[in-house]
């Protein structure tokens, strides 16, 4: 093949040692290599600086984005990608990358071909990853890009994986407005947060684990690239020694996902999101990390770009396949990127690489089908999927030692990062905000025998580990005997002594069971309208033995009309303290029913539970209600778990 031949001449000219081509001297800016200016598509000048002799040299009706930011570049790496490239691809030039620099090892599926007739129509830059000996193949890629001429000559510049897909929310939905948003705030990067996902193709599957859980807050970073300054790394570029103790670090900004100007600290190192930094409105990157049973069955055989043995294990796939919630940020895509997948599949040696690879991949997957370590691995991942959220465990390779990365900090880092926690501790600190997750299954309805549910002592209760009501992340906990910790441990030191309090939205009762249990001086009028929760309500009630008496009532109240029954019901109770968690108050509901009521207004009133679950976004709303009404917020529970308010006393 025509293809081949020139590819592999292509590897050859970048050195049997591993050697690519030197970047451009300083000063020399005008000055391009061979080759550079030819896009097959017009005048010189028009096409990426720094090209290959071979790009371009194919006329094709679909050409490379002209950035208004100039040369806008993203570098990956890839093994046996072949059914995925078409895909890849053409969502990235959607988006408006202007160049693709991928680099390729040991194919056997005809990656590589495709990646090169791509470079021939002008639409990607194909290099072989040569791999000097006791290297692995992606750092020996991140090598050959430091010194490529595409990249070097690159205004910006993106590092991140085959299995990535970036995701912009900002503006129309492309690198031109994302860029021209960091550039009005004057800086020259973007932190952007993994976005984890198992979907093989942007559109099969739109599910993902919460942005919340922090296990996925690995980051990638799209930058103005200067080699003189800057070493490529696969999550972020390291600024070179020499650099460090000069103003460089002074003139570096760098935003996250949502905007915010990032921390001192990630100027030097780090390659995580951590609670401060992390944010999704502008941009993610979304990981679609394991794909399919059988596509994570054909990526286990043949290997991967870091050499890491026995990557893709049942560990590996329940800490990826996360899908607990929605996100169709991809399908604001879906009609430009198929569009050019059609352009593309128009060119017939194209069409051709890309069907063989589809039918080499299912080929492979006939063989593997027939093997008992395919029916091993399938049997493995489909115990591992049953893991939950709360029982998964990512640890690094090796445990943080906080004395060895102080070892290694300049003293330039170490004063920056000082001053940067001075400043920090010196203006209060807003509440991390997180979605709670739910603790009961929606919808739940107990028909028949739950079998021989095991009970677990949780605090002062027992409850059961019954899944028909328990939501599946919350069922380890019930086992650990850590079941609304946060509530069970600081509700009952913040009633007020000798307080009536009434509770509405109850769920199982567990809170207000315990706080009774504790505080023997309380009186306790419960609600549940939900007819599974009321019901295991009794069930646990039974199992700790908290009896009903004139301490401890359960109400058989019904709210059918949320905000007059709301009102009916305090005004009957007059309690001291109110504990709302039903998920139908709304603001609005909770407001109406405030404004109805005719006698004094409780002391104590905390929102909490399913009214948090399903209102966490509009908690600053219920926060202004309380104000106007009198009350303060109070009590210091985490803002995620509990808000609390107090009527001043006159």
């Amino acid at each position: 093949m025509a293809a081949e031949a020139r590819g592999k001449g292509q590897g050859a000219k970048q050195g049997a040692k591993g050697e690519g081509p030197k970047p451009k001297p300083k000063g020399q800016a005008g000055k391009r290599p061979k080759g550079a200016g030819r896009a097959g598509d017009g005048a010189a000048g028009t096409g990426p600086r720094g090209a290959s002799e071979i790009f371009g040299t194919v006329p094709f009706q679909l050409k490379r984005h002209i950035s208004p930011h100039g040369q806008v570049t993203a570098v990956s790496m890839m093994k046996d990608e072949g059914p995925y490239v078409i895909e890849w691809v053409a969502h990235h030039l959607a988006i408006g990358f202007t160049d693709l620099v991928v680099y390729t090892n040991d194919c056997s599926d005809g990656t590589d071909d495709m990646l090169i007739r791509l470079e021939e129509l002008g639409l990607c830059h194909h290099r072989r990853n040569v791999i000097p000996p006791g290297l692995r193949p992606q750092p020996s890629a991140l090598n050959h890009a430091q010194v490529e001429p595409v990249v070097c000559q690159s205004d910006w510049v993106m590092v991140f994986d085959a299995d990535e897909f970036l995701s912009i929310r900002y503006g129309d939905g492309t690198l031109d407005d994302l860029i021209a948003a960091a550039k009005a705030q004057e800086a020259n990067g973007i932190v952007i947060t993994v976005d984890w996902s198992r979907a093989p193709v942007t559109e099969q599957y739109l599910m993902a684990a919460p942005t919340t859980w922090n296990k996925g807050w690995g980051v990638k970073t799209l930058f103005t690239f200067d080699p003189e300054y800057w070493k490529l790394g696969i999550h972020r570029p390291k600024m070179k020694t020499r650099h460090i103790k000069t103003d460089f670090p002074d003139r570096v900004k760098w935003l996250n996902g949502s905007g915010a100007v990032m921390e001192d600290y990630f100027k030097f190192r780090g390659w995580r999101s951590i609670t401060r930094t992390v944010g999704y409105d502008w941009v993610q990157l979304n990981h679609y990390a394991v794909k399919s049973v059988d596509s994570y069955a054909i990526r286990k055989m043949r290997g991967n770009v870091n050499n890491k043995a026995d990557k893709y294990n049942g560990d590996y796939w329940s800490l990826q396949d996360r899908n607990e919630e929605r996100d169709e940020t991809m399908l604001r895509y879906t009609e430009k990127r198929n569009a050019i997948i059609a352009q593309l599949l128009e060119d017939e040696v194209l069409n051709r690489l890309h069907f063989a690879a589809l039918a080499r991949a299912e080929g492979r997957l006939a063989e593997l089908r027939q093997t008992e370590a395919y029916h091993k691995l399938v049997a493995d991942l489909a115990e591992a999927s049953k893991v939950p959220i709360s029982q998964i465990v990512a640890k690094p390779p090796q445990a943080r030692d906080k004395e060895k990365i102080a070892a290694l900090m300049s003293e330039v880092e170490k004063k920056r990062g000082q001053k940067a926690r001075e400043e920090r501790l010196a203006v209060p600190r807003a509440p991390a905000e997180a979605v709670p997750l739910g603790s009961y299954v929606p919808g739940a309805v107990l028909t028949g025998s739950a079998g021989d549910v095991p009970v677990f002592a949780n605090h002062t209760m027992k409850l059961p580990r019954d899944p028909r009501v328990f939501a599946a992340h919350v069922l380890p906990l019930i086992e650990a005997g850590k079941f609304e910790r946060g509530l069970a441990r600081k509700m009952p030191a913040v009633l007020d002594k000798g307080a009536k309090v009434l509770e509405i939205g109850a769920a199982v009762g567990f809170l207000a069971g315990h706080c009774a249990n504790v505080r023997p001086d309380l009186r306790f009028a419960v609600q549940e309208d939900d007819p599974a929760l009321h019901q295991m309500m009794r069930v646990v009630f039974a199992l700790s033995h908290r009896q009903e008496n004139e301490r401890f009532r359960v109400l058989e109240t019904q709210l059918e009309v949320p905000a007059r029954d709301l009102a009916a019901v305090i005004g009957a109770e007059a309690p001291d303290a109110l504990l709302l968690a039903d998920g139908r108050l709304a603001p609005e509901v909770v407001e109406a029913a405030f404004a109805a009521l005719s006698g004094p207004l409780p002391v104590q009133v905390f929102f909490y539970g399913r009214l948090m679950e399903g209102w966490h976004g509009r908690m600053a709303d219920l926060s202004r209600l309380m104000e106007a009404r009198g009350y303060r917020a109070e009590y210091g529970f985490d803002p995620n778990i509990c808000r609390g308010f107090v009527l001043p006393k006159e």
